[in-house]
């Protein structure tokens, strides 16, 4: 009763003379009252409410939601890391499922001739991890809908789409587990007479590789011959999808490029379409010259020539379509070059810019959307705390935040200890003065800056020499000398690999790259003990790069000392042979592969390529939407390829269709022995899904599949292309250019920083652009605060 009774009452309430309308005495949610318990609990309330709307501000989260007592510690409690993780953690789980479930990924390979029998796991075992995963969900979204409303949850799309998505796996679970995980359909039969053929081992789920031929006098055998469509699977994503924001906006974000996509693809199909019928006219030779053999190689009928066309699209059977008809009349090269002209350096890269333009200014509008989120959940947290000071001291005629009461509200925010710091050191700086609204704001920039911490004090030597040595040793200087020491060894193991290119492991003569090894290391080892000596242990591991080398050289040092205990010290003739876990030269590639790894460190030292480096992970960093888009692309299309797919590639001999390598045409997918490129398990369907996009050579799959599996498979593989090779690179490259080129144009924020009084902190993108982003007006805030569904704002 006392809960809805707060909820129902104005969370945000006070007298402002002269603007706005007054609230009616006793209405404030907050209102202080002058003892007893309730008074306290209304108060706690109130730091509990700011504490939500702080850290909604932090987050840059929605603050539409309920504000009683119960539902801010449901909430709290809900975005509390615990929570979180195992929520992140049943994302991850349910899809990692596809790689153990039916058709396990268990194997060694994914080539037909070796692959074993792989594990199956029994009925039940992954069902019941998966169920446990979809009771998680469930508890999500009923925590999510309470949380928001009914009113807000009838308007939410992406809520009812997690219901309903719910809803379907649920349902799909109990039909799978009813069926006792036996859903395949019984093996068709063949609708013509005659006796089976005795030569023929049907493969479990019946292949289509053994009833191709068949499937084209009777299509409905295609359809029959499919493994068990289990619907939920492919909804997996979507469960990816609703948690990020990010990735919501990006969804949005390509929706409303969609029209302007389909323009240029259908303007695409125009172009190939044209092509495709004045080939088909213009290659019609008699038998035996270059004009028939351009016929009967691409352009025998409709579906092989688009197909061919298609292909010279992406460059990928350029300049094996050309070669027959050019090899008989040069001017034939005219069609191919005007095709591709028109094709591939025009449409296709106008595509890429329709889509760059469509998303130009994308960063920096998810920035400002950002910002607003910030500004609205701190004025939130403002008017509650605000409204505490007006009447608990009404006498005072200022308006603002008491400072103590803030640094309570503080201590109650999910926030880590350096920043929580930096803002305590920024509140006292201003005494007992109350905030107003501005200088309450400016306190929220504080959170986007990556504090740095002091380094420890270094250690006081009385004697001049040690003094002396200390700082030598900690100079920059001796820094450049352990880089240019690490490149010596770079380049001393380059030489030995060209050297021995041509050489067997079991004839290399080890002695003398054991020997450089054993000096860089004892080096490496000398250059991190005199820098703990000149820094102290925990100056030194106040720095990420010496955390690095100390990592690195103490694992070469055992790798060393490991090489040294079973084969020895260095002398010549030393062989690498195998007399424990790793042979001598297994050990010696490991080593050296780690002096590669550790001369990352001199990125730092080069302060251009420091840019750069900086630029990449800024990149990475606000790339994970997208690159989530593509894991959820990836998932749909190799679930959709098992299901169309599986069992169709078969090796040589037993039944099937597939001729051996050494009567296979030149440069097919017998020849070229591309038998892991299947869809028999999720992660084979990963790998050839992968190298399809790459479009390397992608015409052997559209051939090999069609051969095996029906025409019908080009339209998975060409929309495949298109989601992927198509829009999905372009939209990459539009954003990597949107986010390259602000960052790259604003590096003179991170050379500035040396001489700014903040030197202590770095800043994160967002307060980079800041300067560029439109801070919201106070009426749009106040305006959108009155608006709010689970409070009253009275003015």
């Amino acid at each position: 009763m006392a809960d809805s009774r707060a909820e129902s009452e104005p969370l945000l309430s006070r007298a402002r003379g002269g603007s706005g309308r007054d609230c009616l005495e006793g209405s404030a949610a907050c209102r202080s009252v002058r003892g007893g318990p309730g008074a306290r609990s209304r108060r706690d309330l109130c730091f509990d409410q700011a504490a939500v709307f702080i850290e909604d501000a932090i987050q840059y989260r929605s603050i539409n939601h309920r504000m009683d007592a119960r539902s801010v510690w449901l909430y709290r409690l809900y975005y509390s890391n615990t929570c979180q993780w195992i929520l992140s953690f049943t994302i991850f789980l349910i899809l990692f499922l596809a790689f153990i479930e039916t058709p396990s990924s268990l194997t060694s390979t994914a080539d037909v001739r070796y692959r074993s029998a792989p594990w199956d796991p029994p009925c039940g075992l992954t069902e019941s991890v998966e169920v446990l995963c979809l009771l998680v969900f469930v508890a999500d979204v009923s925590v999510k809908s309470y949380l928001v409303g009914w009113a807000q949850f009838r308007m939410n799309l992406w809520l009812l789409a997690y219901l309903a998505v719910l809803v379907v796996s649920l349902m799909d679970w109990i039909v799978s587990l009813s069926l006792v995980c036996q859903e395949a359909l019984d093996e068709p039969q063949d609708p013509r007479p005659g006796p089976p053929c005795p030569s023929a081992q049907p493969h479990p789920r019946w292949s289509l590789a053994v009833g191709a031929v068949r499937a084209h006098r009777h299509p409905t055998l295609l359809f029959m011959n499919l493994p068990p469509l289990r619907i939920r699977r492919l909804l997996r994503p979507f469960f990816l999808m609703q948690n990020s924001s990010m990735m919501k906006k990006t969804l949005k974000c390509i929706r409303s490029s969609l029209p302007e996509m389909a323009s240029v693809l259908l303007l695409l199909g125009v172009h190939l379409c044209v092509f495709t019928m004045f080939g088909m006219l213009l290659f019609t030779g008699k038998e035996g010259d270059g004009q028939d053999r351009e016929r009967l190689m691409y352009f025998r009928n409709l579906p092989e020539a688009l197909t061919s066309l298609l292909v010279l699209l992406t460059t990928a059977n350029n300049p094996d379509v050309m070669t027959p008809a050019y090899s008989k009349n040069r001017a034939y090269a005219i069609f191919f070059i005007v095709f591709t002209l028109i094709g591939s350096l025009f449409l296709m890269n106008l595509l890429t810019a329709i889509i760059y333009n469509q998303f130009r200014g994308y960063l920096m509008k998810s920035f400002q959307t950002s910002l607003f989120r910030r500004r609205l959940g701190a004025r939130a947290a403002y008017e509650v705390l605000s409204s505490m000071t007006a009447e608990g001291e009404a006498h005072r005629q200022e308006v603002g935040v008491r400072p103590q009461d803030f640094l309570q509200v503080l201590q109650k925010v999910q926030l880590d200890s350096s920043h929580k710091q930096a803002i305590v050191e920024k509140v006292h700086s201003y005494g007992g003065d109350l905030l107003p609204a501005d200088e309450f704001q400016k306190l929220f920039n504080e959170f986007d800056k990556r504090v740095i911490k002091e380094p420890p004090p270094r250690p006081e030597y009385l004697s001049p020499f040690l003094k002396s040595a200390q700082f030598v040793f900690s100079h920059r200087y001796f820094d450049y000398l352990g880089n240019l020491i690490a490149l010596g060894n770079l380049l001393s193991i380059s030489v030995f690999l060209v050297v021995d290119a041509d050489v067997l492991p079991e004839d290399r003569d080890d002695f003398i790259l054991g020997i450089l090894n054993c000096v860089f290391i004892l080096y490496y080892l000398l250059e991190l003990l005199l820098k703990v000596f000149a820094l102290g242990l925990p100056g030194y591991l106040a720095y990420s790069r010496n955390v690095f080398d100390g990592l690195l050289t103490a694992v070469l040092l055992v790798l060393e000392i490991s090489t040294l205990a079973v084969y020895r010290f260095p002398h010549p003739g030393w062989k690498p042979e195998m007399l424990g876990l790793l042979s001598l030269w297994d050990m010696a590639r490991l080593v050296n592969m780690l002096v590669v790894f550790r001369f990352l460190r001199t990125i730092p030292s080069v302060k251009l390529m420091a840019v750069v480096a900086s630029t990449v992970l800024d990149l990475i960093r606000n790339m994970r939407a997208f690159g989530g888009i593509l894991v959820v692309v990836y998932y749909v299309f190799a679930i959709m390829g098992i299901n169309l797919f599986r069992g169709v590639i078969m090796a040589p001999g037993n039944g099937s269709l597939a001729p051996h390598n050494s009567s296979a045409p030149c440069g097919s997918f017998e020849q070229l022995e591309y038998w892991a490129n299947n869809f028999d398990d999720f992660a084979a369907a990963l790998i050839t899904l992968w190298n399809v996009m790459v479009v390397n050579n992608w015409q052997v799959f559209l051939d090999a599949y069609r051969r095996y599996s029906g025409p019908w498979s080009k339209i998975y593989f060409v929309l495949w292309w298109l989601v992927s090779s198509v829009i999905s690179v372009s939209l990459f490259l539009a954003l990597i250019l949107e986010n390259f080129l602000h960052k790259w144009d604003r590096r003179s924020h991170l050379q500035s920083l040396a001489g700014d009084p903040d030197t202590t902190c770095q800043r994160s993108v967002e307060l980079l652009f800041r300067d560029v982003l439109e801070e919201p007006a106070e009426e749009e805030l106040m305006e959108k605060l009155s608006h709010h569904p689970h409070l009253q704002l009275c003015r």
